[in-house]
């Protein structure tokens, strides 16, 4: 089941989206008390941050439904909690994914208190996904629309929150939400959906990254140690990537397009190698940082199902759960472009148990 047998009041995140929108219509009609909680979580009139833009929109969703609306401003605790986080893992030479810890400190934290504060049973986001309450306890479940569930970013949640949160969405696919936006005359029923860095906005991230750390050119390199061209700072690139190398045509090298396999930050090189089949491109194994579970106790089974990244469908792995809390997870079959920095998400069947940073791969 995807909610609480009974009905109560619920404080809805409202972005000024269309799956937000939905989400208070659909609530509304199951009977709910609904109210909405607008959140601004980054301070800066630079035109690319639309958070005038996307309260307006919530707005007229709410004056539409004829639900109160409430506004909140979190950008403080998002530097400290997400944005600094964010940063030094880039510092660090490694891709980091700060939608994961927005979910879990701030739509599921500071958001999930002050809506408490404000009187809420429930919570509820326009996230694809689905949360199982039983006694005691609530699972995360997958989106019902593969191709649309959120699982992956919500892996990192405590149980706490979860208990008290409604998933409208996560029965339905994306075309469905857009049709019940139109049927219910919601005013933002035709806003394209929001991509880009939660918050942040969608702007030059080449150049938003270099405001906050110094370019710091160096050589790229083949796994030989040959120089093949120069790169424009770590932070830069990650692995498997393609695009923006600016190696041309080498020598004695076959006409096959370079993907970065790897960064050497001690000495600012980024290697790269000819192919997407080269075999340093792909993992057999990885070790992860200290895990975090939804349920707080690590599962019984050592055979499980993993994502290491949004939209990959899950591999089968053995896991060995390590004494300090970490684990060594060793796939069926080599996997594409592992990264350090993103996350390794846990799932049996459709439950989504939790999950961890990648500290390191070990290459096939």
């Amino acid at each position: 089941m995807n909610s609480k047998p009974t009905l109560g009041k619920v404080i809805l995140g409202v972005s000024g989206g269309v799956d937000s929108a939905v989400s208070a219509w659909l609530l509304q009609q199951q009977g709910y008390t609904v109210e909405a909680l607008h959140m601004t979580n980054w301070d800066e009139a630079d035109g690319y941050c639309t958070a005038a833009a996307d309260f307006q929109d919530a707005r007229k969703v709410c004056q539409h439904l004829g639900i109160p609306l409430h506004r909140v401003n979190f950008a403080e605790e998002y530097q400290e909690r997400v944005f600094a986080d964010f940063l030094a893992e880039y510092r660090a030479g490694r891709t980091p994914n700060p939608d994961i810890l927005c979910n879990r400190y701030i739509k599921f934290g500071e958001f999930y208190h002050y809506a408490k504060r404000l009187g809420a049973d429930y919570i509820a986001t326009g996230h694809y996904a689905r949360v199982e309450h039983s006694e005691g306890e609530s699972r995360l479940l997958t989106g019902l629309d593969s191709n649309k569930d959120q699982s992956y970013f919500l892996h990192a949640i405590f149980q706490e929150p979860l208990q008290d949160t409604l998933f409208p969405l996560g029965e339905l696919p994306k075309p469905e939400v857009r049709r019940l936006a139109n049927k219910a005359g919601l005013p933002n029923f035709a806003k394209r959906d929001s991509t880009g860095i939660c918050f942040i906005g969608e702007r030059p991230f080449r150049e938003f990254l270099s405001r906050y750390i110094e370019d710091a050119r160096g050589a790229i390199e083949t796994p030989e140690g040959h120089v093949i061209g120069e790169h424009q700072g770590l932070m830069h690139h990650t692995l498997g990537q393609r695009q923006g190398l600016q190696i041309g045509g080498i020598r004695g090298r076959p006409d096959e397009p370079w993907y970065v396999a790897g960064k050497d930050t001690k000495r600012n090189v980024v290697v790269a190698v000819q192919g997407r089949e080269h075999p340093l491109l792909w993992s057999t194994t990885l070790r992860t940082e200290k895990l975090h579970w939804i349920s707080n106790k690590a599962p019984e089974l050592n055979d499980l199902s993993i994502k290491t990244r949004y939209r990959q469908n899950p591999s089968m792995a053995r896991c060995v759960w390590l004494p300090d809390g970490t684990a060594e997870v060793t796939f069926e079959q080599p996997q594409w472009s592992v990264t350090p920095g993103q996350y390794a998400v846990f799932y049996t069947s459709e439950v989504c148990l939790g999950g961890a940073v990648i500290a390191d791969t070990i290459p096939a």
